[in-house]
Protein backbone atom coordinates (compact mmCIF):
# COMPACT_ATOMS: atom_id res chain seq x y z
CA UNK A 1 0.00 0.00 0.00
CA UNK A 2 2.83 1.96 0.67
CA UNK A 3 3.53 2.70 -3.52
CA UNK A 4 -0.06 4.19 -3.62
CA UNK A 5 2.14 7.33 -2.11
CA UNK A 6 3.70 8.00 -5.70
CA UNK A 7 0.48 7.51 -7.66
CA UNK A 8 -1.06 10.90 -6.70
CA UNK A 9 1.80 12.66 -8.28
CA UNK A 10 2.95 10.23 -11.12
CA UNK A 11 -0.86 10.71 -12.28
CA UNK A 12 -0.51 14.09 -12.62
CA UNK A 13 3.07 14.60 -14.65
CA UNK A 14 1.89 11.55 -16.82
CA UNK A 15 -1.36 13.61 -17.79
CA UNK A 16 0.28 16.67 -18.24
CA UNK A 17 2.95 14.90 -20.36
CA UNK A 18 0.15 13.51 -22.49
CA UNK A 19 -1.94 16.58 -22.58
CA UNK A 20 0.89 18.62 -23.78
CA UNK A 21 1.48 16.08 -27.00
CA UNK A 22 -2.51 16.39 -27.40
CA UNK A 23 -2.14 20.23 -27.29
CA UNK A 24 -4.21 20.34 -31.18
CA UNK A 25 -6.72 18.05 -29.66
CA UNK A 26 -8.95 19.71 -27.19
CA UNK A 27 -11.31 16.93 -26.36
CA UNK A 28 -8.69 14.47 -25.82
CA UNK A 29 -6.87 16.98 -23.67
CA UNK A 30 -10.12 17.58 -21.73
CA UNK A 31 -10.71 13.74 -20.77
CA UNK A 32 -7.08 12.71 -19.99
CA UNK A 33 -6.83 15.66 -17.90
CA UNK A 34 -10.32 14.66 -15.87
CA UNK A 35 -9.29 11.49 -15.44
CA UNK A 36 -5.91 11.91 -14.19
CA UNK A 37 -7.59 14.51 -11.23
CA UNK A 38 -9.94 11.84 -10.96
CA UNK A 39 -7.42 9.11 -10.42
CA UNK A 40 -5.50 11.34 -7.56
CA UNK A 41 -9.55 11.56 -5.82
CA UNK A 42 -9.71 8.22 -5.72
CA UNK A 43 -6.14 7.42 -4.37
CA UNK A 44 -6.46 10.32 -2.14
CA UNK A 45 -9.87 8.99 -0.78
CA UNK A 46 -8.08 5.22 -0.57
CA UNK A 47 -5.49 6.82 1.74
CA UNK A 48 -7.65 8.85 4.17
CA UNK A 49 -8.97 5.32 5.25
CA UNK A 50 -5.63 3.52 5.52
CA UNK A 51 -4.22 6.77 6.95
CA UNK A 52 -6.44 6.63 9.95
CA UNK A 53 -5.18 3.36 11.27
CA UNK A 54 -1.30 3.96 9.93
CA UNK A 55 0.75 6.50 8.87
CA UNK A 56 2.21 5.83 5.29
CA UNK A 57 5.72 5.90 4.28
CA UNK A 58 7.70 5.72 0.62
CA UNK A 59 11.48 5.58 0.25
CA UNK A 60 11.68 6.65 -3.21
CA UNK A 61 14.33 4.65 -5.19
CA UNK A 62 14.39 2.09 -2.08
CA UNK A 63 17.30 4.03 -0.90
CA UNK A 64 17.89 2.85 2.57
CA UNK A 65 16.83 4.79 5.67
CA UNK A 66 17.43 7.88 6.20
CA UNK A 67 19.09 9.17 2.66
CA UNK A 68 16.58 9.35 -0.35
CA UNK A 69 13.41 11.05 -1.19
CA UNK A 70 10.55 10.42 1.38
CA UNK A 71 6.99 10.61 1.25
CA UNK A 72 4.58 10.24 3.98
CA UNK A 73 0.71 10.09 4.28
CA UNK A 74 -0.61 10.57 7.81
CA UNK A 75 -4.01 11.72 8.66
CA UNK A 76 -3.34 15.48 8.00
CA UNK A 77 -1.37 15.00 4.87
CA UNK A 78 -4.20 12.46 3.76
CA UNK A 79 -7.14 14.82 4.36
CA UNK A 80 -5.84 17.37 2.79
CA UNK A 81 -4.43 15.58 -0.20
CA UNK A 82 -8.58 14.60 -0.79
CA UNK A 83 -10.09 17.96 0.02
CA UNK A 84 -7.85 19.43 -2.81
CA UNK A 85 -7.55 16.98 -5.43
CA UNK A 86 -11.73 16.76 -5.44
CA UNK A 87 -11.81 20.72 -5.47
CA UNK A 88 -9.21 20.48 -8.23
CA UNK A 89 -11.72 18.07 -10.08
CA UNK A 90 -14.04 20.44 -9.95
CA UNK A 91 -12.83 23.47 -11.38
CA UNK A 92 -11.20 21.05 -14.13
CA UNK A 93 -15.24 20.11 -14.86
CA UNK A 94 -15.81 23.57 -14.78
CA UNK A 95 -13.48 25.11 -17.05
CA UNK A 96 -14.13 22.47 -19.38
CA UNK A 97 -17.71 23.97 -19.73
CA UNK A 98 -16.86 26.67 -21.05
CA UNK A 99 -17.36 27.73 -24.41
CA UNK A 100 -15.37 27.18 -27.03
CA UNK A 101 -14.41 30.73 -27.87
CA UNK A 102 -14.29 31.51 -23.66
CA UNK A 103 -12.32 29.02 -23.52
CA UNK A 104 -9.96 29.79 -25.97
CA UNK A 105 -10.04 33.63 -25.07
CA UNK A 106 -9.63 33.20 -21.04
CA UNK A 107 -8.24 29.55 -20.48
CA UNK A 108 -6.37 28.69 -23.89
CA UNK A 109 -6.76 24.73 -23.67
CA UNK A 110 -3.88 23.93 -25.07
CA UNK A 111 -1.40 24.98 -22.34
CA UNK A 112 -4.32 25.23 -19.20
CA UNK A 113 -4.78 21.29 -19.28
CA UNK A 114 -0.74 20.65 -18.64
CA UNK A 115 0.08 23.45 -17.05
CA UNK A 116 -3.13 22.90 -14.87
CA UNK A 117 -1.88 19.24 -14.20
CA UNK A 118 1.47 20.61 -12.94
CA UNK A 119 -0.15 22.99 -10.37
CA UNK A 120 -1.71 19.68 -9.19
CA UNK A 121 1.37 17.81 -9.38
CA UNK A 122 2.87 20.08 -6.83
CA UNK A 123 0.17 20.53 -4.26
CA UNK A 124 -0.04 16.51 -4.14
CA UNK A 125 3.62 16.64 -3.49
CA UNK A 126 3.83 19.14 -1.23
CA UNK A 127 1.28 17.97 1.19
CA UNK A 128 3.33 14.19 0.76
CA UNK A 129 6.56 15.56 1.14
CA UNK A 130 8.45 13.91 4.28
CA UNK A 131 11.78 16.70 3.60
CA UNK A 132 12.07 20.19 3.16
CA UNK A 133 13.85 19.62 0.28
CA UNK A 134 11.02 18.11 -1.98
CA UNK A 135 9.19 20.41 -0.18
CA UNK A 136 10.89 23.17 -1.75
CA UNK A 137 10.45 21.68 -5.11
CA UNK A 138 6.84 20.75 -4.43
CA UNK A 139 6.92 24.86 -4.62
CA UNK A 140 8.38 25.33 -7.05
CA UNK A 141 6.20 23.31 -9.22
CA UNK A 142 2.87 24.76 -8.49
CA UNK A 143 4.58 28.19 -8.64
CA UNK A 144 5.60 27.68 -12.32
CA UNK A 145 2.59 26.42 -13.03
CA UNK A 146 0.52 29.12 -11.32
CA UNK A 147 3.08 32.01 -13.03
CA UNK A 148 1.68 30.05 -16.66
CA UNK A 149 -1.92 30.09 -15.67
CA UNK A 150 -2.18 33.57 -13.65
CA UNK A 151 -1.27 35.52 -16.96
CA UNK A 152 -3.27 33.14 -19.43
CA UNK A 153 -4.47 35.46 -22.01
CA UNK A 154 -1.78 37.58 -22.38
CA UNK A 155 -4.06 41.34 -21.12
CA UNK A 156 -2.07 44.12 -19.56
CA UNK A 157 -4.26 43.32 -16.16
CA UNK A 158 -2.80 39.91 -15.94
CA UNK A 159 0.49 40.92 -17.05
CA UNK A 160 0.71 43.66 -14.22
CA UNK A 161 -0.39 41.42 -11.59
CA UNK A 162 1.38 38.30 -12.70
CA UNK A 163 4.52 40.58 -12.35
CA UNK A 164 3.91 40.96 -8.95
CA UNK A 165 3.15 37.38 -7.79
CA UNK A 166 6.03 36.46 -9.65
CA UNK A 167 8.54 38.49 -7.96
CA UNK A 168 7.26 38.31 -4.76
CA UNK A 169 6.96 34.20 -5.08
CA UNK A 170 10.86 34.75 -6.30
CA UNK A 171 12.20 36.46 -2.76
CA UNK A 172 10.18 33.57 -0.74
CA UNK A 173 11.82 31.19 -2.88
CA UNK A 174 14.93 32.69 -2.59
CA UNK A 175 14.44 33.06 1.39
CA UNK A 176 13.31 29.41 1.43
CA UNK A 177 16.90 27.99 -0.35
CA UNK A 178 18.63 30.09 2.16
CA UNK A 179 16.48 28.74 4.70
CA UNK A 180 17.23 25.14 3.31
CA UNK A 181 20.80 26.08 3.26
CA UNK A 182 21.08 27.39 6.97
CA UNK A 183 19.27 24.33 8.09
CA UNK A 184 21.27 21.66 6.41
CA UNK A 185 24.85 23.78 7.66
CA UNK A 186 23.36 23.44 11.49
CA UNK A 187 21.98 19.34 11.22
CA UNK A 188 23.24 17.60 8.59
CA UNK A 189 19.98 16.87 7.20
CA UNK A 190 16.63 18.23 5.71
CA UNK A 191 14.63 15.00 6.40
CA UNK A 192 11.48 16.25 8.68
CA UNK A 193 11.39 13.21 11.18
CA UNK A 194 15.61 13.60 11.27
CA UNK A 195 15.27 17.42 11.93
CA UNK A 196 12.46 17.09 14.32
CA UNK A 197 15.17 15.70 16.90
CA UNK A 198 18.65 17.43 15.55
CA UNK A 199 17.17 20.87 15.76
CA UNK A 200 15.97 20.84 19.20
CA UNK A 201 19.73 19.95 19.91
CA UNK A 202 20.70 23.30 18.36
CA UNK A 203 21.62 26.20 20.75
CA UNK A 204 18.06 28.35 20.96
CA UNK A 205 18.90 31.29 19.67
CA UNK A 206 20.07 29.54 16.36
CA UNK A 207 16.39 27.38 16.53
CA UNK A 208 14.27 30.96 16.65
CA UNK A 209 16.32 31.94 13.91
CA UNK A 210 15.94 29.04 11.65
CA UNK A 211 11.77 29.28 12.69
CA UNK A 212 11.65 32.82 11.87
CA UNK A 213 13.33 32.65 8.31
CA UNK A 214 10.56 29.46 7.80
CA UNK A 215 7.60 31.26 9.03
CA UNK A 216 8.33 33.91 7.20
CA UNK A 217 8.56 32.05 4.07
CA UNK A 218 5.60 30.12 4.44
CA UNK A 219 3.54 33.13 5.56
CA UNK A 220 4.09 34.64 2.46
CA UNK A 221 3.04 31.65 0.37
CA UNK A 222 -0.01 31.52 2.99
CA UNK A 223 -0.97 35.24 2.77
CA UNK A 224 -0.54 36.12 6.45
CA UNK A 225 -0.37 39.98 7.41
CA UNK A 226 1.43 42.06 6.80
CA UNK A 227 2.94 39.60 3.95
CA UNK A 228 -0.20 39.19 2.40
CA UNK A 229 -0.37 42.52 -0.21
CA UNK A 230 0.26 40.58 -3.15
CA UNK A 231 -2.73 38.56 -2.99
CA UNK A 232 -5.65 40.90 -3.66
CA UNK A 233 -3.10 42.37 -6.33
CA UNK A 234 -2.84 39.06 -8.24
CA UNK A 235 -5.84 36.55 -8.29
CA UNK A 236 -9.21 38.90 -9.32
CA UNK A 237 -7.37 39.08 -12.82
CA UNK A 238 -6.90 35.62 -13.72
CA UNK A 239 -9.45 33.84 -15.02
CA UNK A 240 -12.38 32.09 -13.00
CA UNK A 241 -11.13 28.65 -13.29
CA UNK A 242 -7.33 29.34 -12.58
CA UNK A 243 -8.52 31.82 -9.46
CA UNK A 244 -11.05 29.44 -7.76
CA UNK A 245 -7.84 26.84 -7.72
CA UNK A 246 -5.56 29.40 -6.76
CA UNK A 247 -7.90 30.54 -3.73
CA UNK A 248 -8.62 26.91 -2.87
CA UNK A 249 -5.12 25.48 -2.60
CA UNK A 250 -2.54 27.61 -3.09
CA UNK A 251 -2.31 29.77 0.43
CA UNK A 252 -3.63 26.39 1.69
CA UNK A 253 -0.21 24.48 1.18
CA UNK A 254 1.37 27.45 2.78
CA UNK A 255 -0.93 26.90 6.02
CA UNK A 256 -0.01 22.90 6.05
CA UNK A 257 3.66 23.67 5.77
CA UNK A 258 3.24 25.90 8.77
CA UNK A 259 1.11 23.04 10.62
CA UNK A 260 4.02 20.48 9.76
CA UNK A 261 6.42 22.24 10.95
CA UNK A 262 5.47 24.27 13.95
CA UNK A 263 4.59 21.14 15.24
CA UNK A 264 7.08 18.96 14.22
CA UNK A 265 10.51 21.04 13.85
CA UNK A 266 9.49 23.79 16.67
CA UNK A 267 7.31 22.46 19.36
CA UNK A 268 9.37 23.93 22.30
CA UNK A 269 9.05 26.99 20.59
CA UNK A 270 5.46 27.96 18.49
CA UNK A 271 5.77 31.80 19.20
CA UNK A 272 2.58 32.06 19.98
CA UNK A 273 2.04 35.71 20.78
CA UNK A 274 3.82 36.37 17.19
CA UNK A 275 1.74 33.89 15.72
CA UNK A 276 -1.25 35.05 17.91
CA UNK A 277 -0.36 38.92 16.65
CA UNK A 278 -0.44 38.21 12.54
CA UNK A 279 -3.69 35.79 12.87
CA UNK A 280 -5.50 38.79 14.97
CA UNK A 281 -3.69 41.32 12.27
CA UNK A 282 -5.05 39.07 9.49
CA UNK A 283 -8.24 38.50 10.30
CA UNK A 284 -8.76 41.85 11.06
CA UNK A 285 -6.83 43.80 8.10
CA UNK A 286 -8.40 41.47 5.41
CA UNK A 287 -11.97 42.02 6.57
CA UNK A 288 -11.72 45.61 6.67
CA UNK A 289 -10.29 45.48 3.03
CA UNK A 290 -13.13 43.31 2.04
CA UNK A 291 -16.11 45.78 3.33
CA UNK A 292 -14.16 48.44 1.52
CA UNK A 293 -14.22 46.45 -1.60
CA UNK A 294 -16.90 47.37 -4.68
CA UNK A 295 -15.66 44.91 -7.13
CA UNK A 296 -16.49 40.92 -6.27
CA UNK A 297 -13.59 39.12 -7.34
CA UNK A 298 -11.52 41.69 -4.97
CA UNK A 299 -14.15 41.56 -2.26
CA UNK A 300 -13.33 37.91 -2.21
CA UNK A 301 -9.58 37.76 -2.18
CA UNK A 302 -9.70 40.44 0.70
CA UNK A 303 -12.24 37.69 2.35
CA UNK A 304 -10.02 34.84 1.46
CA UNK A 305 -6.39 36.65 3.31
CA UNK A 306 -8.81 37.25 6.20
CA UNK A 307 -9.91 33.63 6.82
CA UNK A 308 -6.50 32.67 6.48
CA UNK A 309 -6.25 34.44 9.96
CA UNK A 310 -8.85 32.14 11.40
CA UNK A 311 -6.58 28.98 10.56
CA UNK A 312 -3.50 31.38 12.29
CA UNK A 313 -5.24 31.67 15.09
CA UNK A 314 -5.81 27.71 15.74
CA UNK A 315 -1.83 27.70 15.09
CA UNK A 316 -1.10 29.88 17.56
CA UNK A 317 -2.87 28.34 20.53
CA UNK A 318 -0.09 25.24 20.02
CA UNK A 319 -2.63 22.99 21.34
CA UNK A 320 -4.20 19.87 19.82
CA UNK A 321 -7.81 21.54 20.41
CA UNK A 322 -6.42 24.83 18.03
CA UNK A 323 -4.94 22.42 15.68
CA UNK A 324 -7.81 20.18 15.24
CA UNK A 325 -9.79 23.99 14.84
CA UNK A 326 -7.62 24.75 12.04
CA UNK A 327 -7.26 21.56 10.15
CA UNK A 328 -10.96 21.48 10.09
CA UNK A 329 -11.29 25.38 8.97
CA UNK A 330 -8.82 25.08 6.33
CA UNK A 331 -10.49 22.01 4.81
CA UNK A 332 -13.80 23.70 4.81
CA UNK A 333 -12.36 26.70 3.75
CA UNK A 334 -11.23 25.33 0.57
CA UNK A 335 -14.51 24.38 -0.71
CA UNK A 336 -16.06 27.49 0.05
CA UNK A 337 -13.63 30.03 -1.04
CA UNK A 338 -13.10 27.94 -4.60
CA UNK A 339 -17.22 27.27 -4.78
CA UNK A 340 -17.54 31.38 -4.42
CA UNK A 341 -14.87 32.63 -6.96
CA UNK A 342 -16.63 30.03 -9.65
CA UNK A 343 -19.98 31.76 -8.60
CA UNK A 344 -18.14 35.03 -9.68
CA UNK A 345 -17.63 33.78 -13.27
CA UNK A 346 -20.98 32.43 -13.53
CA UNK A 347 -21.90 36.16 -12.30
CA UNK A 348 -19.41 37.81 -14.49
CA UNK A 349 -21.32 35.40 -17.59
CA UNK A 350 -24.38 36.62 -16.75
CA UNK A 351 -23.97 40.33 -15.82
CA UNK A 352 -20.92 40.73 -18.04
CA UNK A 353 -18.95 42.56 -15.33
CA UNK A 354 -18.36 41.71 -11.35
CA UNK A 355 -18.45 45.43 -9.95
CA UNK A 356 -20.69 45.89 -8.05
CA UNK A 357 -22.44 48.92 -9.04
CA UNK A 358 -22.60 47.72 -12.24
CA UNK A 359 -25.07 44.42 -11.34
CA UNK A 360 -28.50 44.00 -9.78
CA UNK A 361 -31.72 41.89 -10.62
CA UNK A 362 -29.47 38.76 -10.54
CA UNK A 363 -31.85 37.08 -7.78
CA UNK A 364 -34.71 37.84 -10.21
CA UNK A 365 -32.96 36.96 -13.59
CA UNK A 366 -30.97 33.88 -12.32
CA UNK A 367 -32.15 32.26 -9.18
CA UNK A 368 -30.33 29.45 -9.12
CA UNK A 369 -26.81 31.62 -9.33
CA UNK A 370 -28.27 33.58 -6.24
CA UNK A 371 -28.96 30.17 -4.34
CA UNK A 372 -25.57 29.35 -5.04
CA UNK A 373 -24.09 32.10 -4.36
CA UNK A 374 -26.03 32.24 -1.03
CA UNK A 375 -25.38 28.94 1.10
CA UNK A 376 -21.68 29.50 0.81
CA UNK A 377 -22.03 33.38 1.48
CA UNK A 378 -23.39 32.62 4.40
CA UNK A 379 -21.45 29.36 5.58
CA UNK A 380 -18.24 31.62 5.36
CA UNK A 381 -19.92 33.83 7.30
CA UNK A 382 -20.34 31.59 9.95
CA UNK A 383 -24.39 30.97 10.47
CA UNK A 384 -25.49 27.97 11.96
CA UNK A 385 -26.05 25.22 11.46
CA UNK A 386 -23.37 25.42 8.77
CA UNK A 387 -20.05 23.84 8.80
CA UNK A 388 -18.36 28.02 9.02
CA UNK A 389 -20.41 28.20 11.97
CA UNK A 390 -18.63 24.85 13.41
CA UNK A 391 -15.14 25.68 12.08
CA UNK A 392 -15.18 28.98 14.54
CA UNK A 393 -16.55 27.74 17.10
CA UNK A 394 -14.41 24.69 17.63
CA UNK A 395 -11.54 27.98 17.47
CA UNK A 396 -13.25 30.19 19.90
CA UNK A 397 -13.47 27.07 22.61
CA UNK A 398 -9.91 26.34 22.22
CA UNK A 399 -9.51 29.84 22.40
CA UNK A 400 -11.25 30.39 25.58
CA UNK A 401 -10.27 27.23 26.81
CA UNK A 402 -6.28 28.31 26.71
CA UNK A 403 -7.30 31.41 28.57
CA UNK A 404 -4.43 33.63 28.03
CA UNK A 405 -4.85 37.24 27.01
CA UNK A 406 -3.79 36.77 23.29
CA UNK A 407 -6.59 33.85 23.15
CA UNK A 408 -8.85 36.00 24.32
CA UNK A 409 -8.07 38.68 21.80
CA UNK A 410 -7.74 36.17 19.22
CA UNK A 411 -11.58 35.40 20.14
CA UNK A 412 -12.55 38.88 20.28
CA UNK A 413 -11.24 39.51 16.77
CA UNK A 414 -12.31 36.11 15.26
CA UNK A 415 -16.22 37.14 16.42
CA UNK A 416 -15.86 41.00 14.82
CA UNK A 417 -14.38 39.31 11.83
CA UNK A 418 -17.67 37.09 11.53
CA UNK A 419 -19.63 39.86 11.69
CA UNK A 420 -18.04 41.73 9.07
CA UNK A 421 -17.52 39.01 6.65
CA UNK A 422 -21.34 38.70 7.37
CA UNK A 423 -21.61 42.54 5.96
CA UNK A 424 -19.75 42.04 3.07
CA UNK A 425 -21.53 38.80 1.90
CA UNK A 426 -24.81 40.89 2.80
CA UNK A 427 -23.35 43.96 0.63
CA UNK A 428 -23.01 41.56 -2.24
CA UNK A 429 -26.23 40.39 -2.13
CA UNK A 430 -28.03 43.31 -2.07
CA UNK A 431 -26.29 45.15 -4.95
CA UNK A 432 -25.97 42.34 -7.11
CA UNK A 433 -28.89 40.43 -6.60
CA UNK A 434 -31.58 42.28 -5.51
CA UNK A 435 -33.07 45.12 -6.92
CA UNK A 436 -34.01 45.94 -11.23
CA UNK A 437 -32.35 43.59 -13.65
CA UNK A 438 -29.82 46.21 -15.45
CA UNK A 439 -30.61 46.56 -19.01
CA UNK A 440 -27.79 44.51 -20.85
CA UNK A 441 -28.37 41.48 -18.04
CA UNK A 442 -32.39 41.74 -19.30
CA UNK A 443 -31.32 41.53 -23.19
CA UNK A 444 -29.30 39.05 -22.54
CA UNK A 445 -31.61 36.84 -20.95
CA UNK A 446 -34.16 37.78 -23.71
CA UNK A 447 -31.64 36.58 -26.39
CA UNK A 448 -31.11 33.36 -24.63
CA UNK A 449 -35.18 32.54 -24.21
CA UNK A 450 -35.78 33.03 -27.72
CA UNK A 451 -32.96 30.23 -28.10
CA UNK A 452 -33.52 27.60 -25.98
CA UNK A 453 -30.31 26.30 -26.96
CA UNK A 454 -28.21 28.31 -26.02
CA UNK A 455 -27.77 29.21 -22.06
CA UNK A 456 -26.03 31.58 -20.16
CA UNK A 457 -25.61 29.25 -17.27
CA UNK A 458 -24.60 26.13 -19.31
CA UNK A 459 -25.08 22.79 -17.30
CA UNK A 460 -21.23 22.06 -17.54
CA UNK A 461 -20.36 24.70 -15.73
CA UNK A 462 -23.39 25.01 -13.22
CA UNK A 463 -22.54 21.22 -12.56
CA UNK A 464 -19.39 21.39 -11.22
CA UNK A 465 -20.34 24.22 -9.19
CA UNK A 466 -23.42 22.44 -7.58
CA UNK A 467 -20.74 19.79 -6.85
CA UNK A 468 -18.79 21.81 -4.87
CA UNK A 469 -21.33 23.65 -3.09
CA UNK A 470 -22.54 19.69 -2.05
CA UNK A 471 -19.02 18.93 -0.89
CA UNK A 472 -18.99 22.09 1.48
CA UNK A 473 -22.32 20.80 2.76
CA UNK A 474 -20.76 17.74 3.22
CA UNK A 475 -18.74 19.16 6.12
CA UNK A 476 -22.02 20.33 8.19
CA UNK A 477 -23.85 16.86 7.34
CA UNK A 478 -21.13 14.69 8.48
CA UNK A 479 -19.39 17.71 10.54
CA UNK A 480 -19.45 15.01 13.78
CA UNK A 481 -17.12 11.87 12.11
CA UNK A 482 -14.97 14.73 9.98
CA UNK A 483 -14.15 16.68 13.23
CA UNK A 484 -13.24 13.75 15.23
CA UNK A 485 -11.29 12.88 12.15
CA UNK A 486 -9.11 15.91 12.20
CA UNK A 487 -9.16 15.86 16.08
CA UNK A 488 -7.06 12.87 15.75
CA UNK A 489 -4.97 13.87 13.03
CA UNK A 490 -4.36 17.37 15.66
CA UNK A 491 -3.50 14.35 18.41
CA UNK A 492 -1.08 12.85 16.03
CA UNK A 493 0.75 15.87 15.42
CA UNK A 494 1.71 16.40 19.06
CA UNK A 495 2.42 12.09 20.20
CA UNK A 496 5.42 12.11 17.92
CA UNK A 497 5.37 9.24 16.01
CA UNK A 498 6.05 10.88 12.94
CA UNK A 499 9.55 10.47 13.10
CA UNK A 500 9.33 7.19 14.51
CA UNK A 501 7.91 5.67 12.00
CA UNK A 502 9.25 7.24 9.04
CA UNK A 503 12.95 6.48 10.30
CA UNK A 504 11.92 3.41 11.59
CA UNK A 505 14.51 3.07 14.73
CA UNK A 506 17.25 4.92 12.17
CA UNK A 507 18.92 7.69 13.76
Amino acid sequence: MNNLLAVPVLLCLLGAAITFIAGRVPWLQRAVSITAVAGVSAVAGLLVWLSDNQTLVLWVGGWPRPLGIVLVADRLAAIMLLVASLVSLGVLIYSAGQDADELQRETPVSIFHPTFLLLVAGVSNAFLAGDLFNLFVSFELLLFASYVLITMGGTRDRIRAGSVYVVVNLVSSALFLIALASIYAATGTVNLAQLSVRLAELPDPVQLGLHLLLLTVFSIKAAVFPLSAWLPHSYPTAPAPVTAVFAGLLTKVGVYAIIRTQTLLFPDQPLTVLAGLAGLATMLVGILGAVAQSELKRLLSFTLVSHIGYMIFGISLASPQGYAGAIFYAAHHITIQATLFLVAGLVERVGNSTSLEKLGGLAKAAPLLALLFFIPAVNLAGIPPFSGFIAKLALLQAGIQDGSPMAWALVAGGVVTSLLTLYAMAKVWARAFWGEVPERVAHRFDRYDADPESSALPARMLGPTIGLGVLALVFTVAAGPMYDFVARAAGGLFDGSYALLVLGGVG
